[in-house]
């Protein structure tokens, strides 16, 4: 899979923006704030209709301009198809395969897969469990677009769920009856719909385990692949996954004080956690670590690494080779690691490199060069 050719009208910095695309590699060089970044952004926002860099739509749209438009010409197995995104900050997003209009915006996840590397994935490792929590739901929805309205609904029940436990919390007499009972609804809802993506997690925890041992047995000097290991920590206990809405029905009873109490929901994937772990062995009696507070910065940065090859290389176990981003990573790299990062993605059909300076791309990836200046991209001949 690979992005032949590239517009975008009013997406960031670029009014107006027609770019032609190769399989390999292909860097774009400009120093910081020229836009090189702008887009690779573009291209991983048509795979999760999401940004690696901000939360929302409306910084992506030129400032004084109502709507920014995103097009590309995707090959896939020798086929070609022309998928865009109107992003409408305020409004409805819109989205078109082949001009013509989709129902719903999120049917074009996962028709273009990406998996990008930005110095911001230090995050994974330091940053927040809502951080590792999407990492993971990303990561699945590129597997099971399907999953991406499972996600949306979750967050819809759990909004509505919060609001009643407020207002149950402070309610009296009939009123709180009544607010009681329709939460008996709620939390079907919740356990229901939570239990999908709970499982769904769970089973990309076990898919992942083996690819990121390897990977990060390739990017850390001197590890085995036994070395790191990641594990899913749960709000509630889970004893397999048979009936795990059942099992989120009973927490959230015996949680119900304390949610009223504080208003909010204590039971659910949305309190979850992904454990990173560094050791020295597969034993249980080895050593393990959490790599958050114990890491060096050099192992907390391959381990960051190596969730995304992991990624990587199980989204090509699942049939499709993934264009990869490498957005700024190789000033963060010494030139080992640059090296390494190199020769282990070079083999991918199309790799988008962004750079301050040329000299930071490594040989492996020299190929198209593009010169990022002043609003303008042009071809380095």
């Amino acid at each position: 899979m690979h992005v032949a050719h590239l517009t975008l009208h009013d997406f960031r910095s670029y009014a107006d923006l027609d770019v032609a695309l190769e399989p390999g590699a292909t860097a774009f060089i400009g120093r910081n704030g020229q836009g090189k970044t702008n887009l690779v952004e573009a291209i991983d926002y048509l795979s999760r209709l999401s940004s690696h860099r901000v939360a929302t739509d409306t910084p992506l749209v030129r400032a004084g301009a109502d709507q920014a438009i995103v097009r590309a010409s995707v090959v896939k197995e020798g086929r070609t198809a022309l998928l865009e995104v109107e992003l409408n900050p305020g409004r409805a997003n819109r989205a078109r395969i082949n001009r013509s209009p989709l129902p719903r915006p999120r049917e074009l996840i996962g028709l273009v897969r990406t998996v990008v590397f930005a110095p911001d994935d230090l995050t994974l490792v330091k940053g927040d469990p809502s951080d590792r929590r999407k990492f993971l739901d990303d990561l699945l929805v590129l597997r099971v677009p399907r999953l991406a309205g499972v996600r949306s609904d979750y967050d819809r029940i759990l909004k509505q769920r919060n609001s009643l436990l407020k207002t149950a919390g402070v309610a009296r007499g009939g009123s709180r009856d009544a607010a009681m009972s329709t939460l008996e609804i709620w939390d079907d809802n919740l356990a229901r719909v939570g239990a999908e993506l709970l499982g769904a997690r769970l089973q990309l925890v076990e898919d992942l385990r083996p690819y990121l041992g390897k990977a990060y047995e390739a990017v850390a000097r001197g590890a085995s692949r036994d070395d790191a290991d990641l594990d899913y920590r749960a709000s509630l206990e889970v004893a397999g996954t048979d009936d795990l809405q059942q099992a989120l029905l009973d927490a959230i009873a015996t949680r119900r004080k304390d949610e009223l109490d504080r208003g909010i929901s204590l039971v659910g994937p949305h309190r979850d956690d992904l454990l990173l772990t560094l050791g020295t062995g597969p034993d249980p009696g080895d050593l393990r670590l959490p790599v958050k507070g114990y890491a060096s910065h050099g192992e907390s940065w391959s381990f960051a690494l190596a969730l995304r090859l992991a990624s990587y290389d199980l989204l090509r176990a699942d049939g499709d080779d993934p264009i990869l981003v490498l957005d700024d990573v190789f000033a963060e790299l010494d030139v080992e690691r640059r090296n390494q990062l190199a020769q282990l993605v070079a083999g991918a059909e199309q790799v988008l490199v962004t750079a301050a300076v040329a000299a930071d791309v490594p040989d492996a990836l020299q190929g198209v060069r593009f010169v990022v200046a002043d609003g303008q991209v042009t071809r380095d001949e």
